[in-house]
């Protein structure tokens, strides 16, 4: 944390080798963010060049206080929500991006090895698609609240403050995204197959 806060005062004097470094350290995680939000790489590294680059401009405007990384990605989803909210076209969902969980861990939606179960590891990819769909369904607000909460691991309040709205706000939304979740993942697994939930509920 010292070492990351030196690089910041010497970033917001100019020196341009700190930012760099800063970027360096912080650049797969503002990525990470990004891929949950957008859904697809190529949107995703867009979005986080483009928040480093608000990063930068703002950074006279930061104070050491708070976290940095915070701060990071508070700019991306705010970057993120501005954009989506000029642009109302169709956002497209590539199933063959990989999908990170809870952990935080990457999954990959590949064949499966010859010494495992084909036909487990086709229910497995089957399942994180269903994930992947109903997160996309969510509006914008209710997106960024469940994937900063319930991914990213941010508290209530970072999470208000971080979205610029209330502590109940947040708790309502959340709760919303998970109710719709919820339902949206019951409809399409009845659509994939009568059971399927429950036969993962049963492991």
């Amino acid at each position: 944390m010292d070492d990351t806060r030196i690089l910041v005062k010497k970033a917001q004097n100019h020196d341009l080798s700190a930012f760099e470094e800063l970027v360096r350290l912080y650049q797969n995680k503002v990525y990470a963010l990004c891929i949950q939000l957008t859904s697809n790489h190529a949107d995703a590294q867009d979005l986080a060049q483009e928040s480093l680059i608000r990063a930068y401009r703002a950074l006279g405007s930061f104070r050491n206080e708070a976290d940095f990384g915070t701060w990071l990605h508070r700019i991306t989803v705010n970057v993120w929500l501005n954009f989506k909210r000029k642009n109302t076209g169709r956002h497209i969902i590539y199933l063959d991006d990989p999908y990170r969980g809870e952990n935080g861990g990457e999954v990959r939606r590949e064949v499966a090895a010859e010494n495992g179960d084909p036909f487990q590891a086709l229910a497995d990819k089957e399942f994180r698609n269903l994930v992947r769909s109903a997160i996309n369904c969510l509006s914008d607000d209710h997106r960024a609240v469940l994937v900063l909460r319930e991914v990213e691991g941010y508290s209530y309040e970072e999470v208000s403050q971080m979205l610029g709205c209330s502590l109940g706000t947040v708790k309502s939304r959340l709760n919303r995204a998970r109710e719709i979740m919820r339902q949206k993942m019951t409809s399409l697994a009845k659509e994939s197959g009568e059971g399927f939930l429950a036969g993962r509920e049963r492991r």
